[in-house]
């Protein structure tokens, strides 16, 4: 069944749609990718070439995708960065046209804010909106730590201070929580976390510390982790898979030099991960 994806668009690497995309279809899923910029490359490289769609122009693809397609097929809405309130209002009428037509569909949020030593990167009024409208609407989001606080108000230095805040926002809405990336006191200095939540169990999976994280990275995960959790209906084997995966993505990245994600020559690391690690519950 289809996933309908709404997200950044890039020419050049592998950010946005272009980092879910293609992972979705590997692992089997048709998609109905709708884009809200078309830019040449990922902000990172400097002012963007290219343009930024308006919410019109986003309702119009989705309702010409709605036009040739029943809604009642797709099985999850996947969305990341929003850029404006108006393209999350689109987004938010998006997911109610499906769900309307399939109650079991899904929506899977990446509340993309901003990040650890980088701050917010998105418009001053979009930290409200997401919490306080996007998030409520949600049935899987994907923040990191920087993002969870912020949409918390709590700060996360510890497990115990972690896991408060996760049932904070599962008080919110979302029933299933990804925490992309949870460096805490309790993470070692050479491996990283990742943990997710549902509301009375919380499992972890630590990885390697690979020293950097390349541009795409969370879009990468959300994608993975929603196609196992179609599947398999199993927050903890989905992000023990989704990690795996993406560990061996970014370490292809890490030899090939870093810079954009290795994803099309490290593609089999998407559907058999070389390494699988396992997930801890911890609670």
């Amino acid at each position: 069944m289809p996933i309908l994806s709404i997200q950044s668009h890039v020419a050049y690497g592998h950010v946005g749609n272009d980092a879910a995309v293609f992972p979705l279809q590997r692992l089997g899923h048709e998609v109905w990718a709708v884009h809200t910029v078309q830019f040449a490359a990922h902000t990172g490289y400097g002012p963007p070439k290219g343009q930024v769609f308006d919410a019109s122009h986003i309702r119009d693809v989705i309702e010409g995708v709605a036009a040739r397609s029943d809604f009642a097929a797709c099985e999850a809405v996947l969305s990341g960065y929003m850029g404006s309130s108006a393209i999350g209002e689109a987004i938010l009428d998006a997911v109610h046209r499906v769900k309307a037509s399939n109650p079991y569909a899904l929506y899977a949020c990446d509340p993309v804010l901003g990040d650890v030593g980088k701050g917010f990167f998105v418009r001053p009024d979009m930290p409200d909106f997401m919490r306080d409208h996007v998030v409520p609407r949600a049935d899987i989001v994907t923040p990191n730590l920087f993002e969870l606080e912020a949409l918390t108000g709590m700060t996360c230095t510890t497990l115990v201070d972690t896991k408060r805040a996760l049932q904070k926002l599962h008080d919110n809405g979302p029933r299933v929580i990804v925490l992309t990336s949870a460096v805490i006191d309790e993470t070692p200095a050479d491996a990283i976390d990742m943990l997710v939540s549902e509301r009375n169990s919380t499992a972890r999976v630590r990885t390697p510390r690979l020293g950097f994280s390349p541009n795409g990275a969370g879009d990468l995960t959300a994608s993975l982790f929603l196609a196992h959790y179609l599947k398999t209906h199993n927050a903890d084997q989905s992000l023990a898979l989704a990690a795996s995966s993406v560990h061996a993505i970014l370490d292809e990245t890490l030899k090939a030099g870093g810079g954009e994600l290795r994803l099309i020559a490290a593609q089999e690391a998407i559907g058999s991960p070389p390494r699988l690690f396992t997930p801890e519950t911890l609670s």
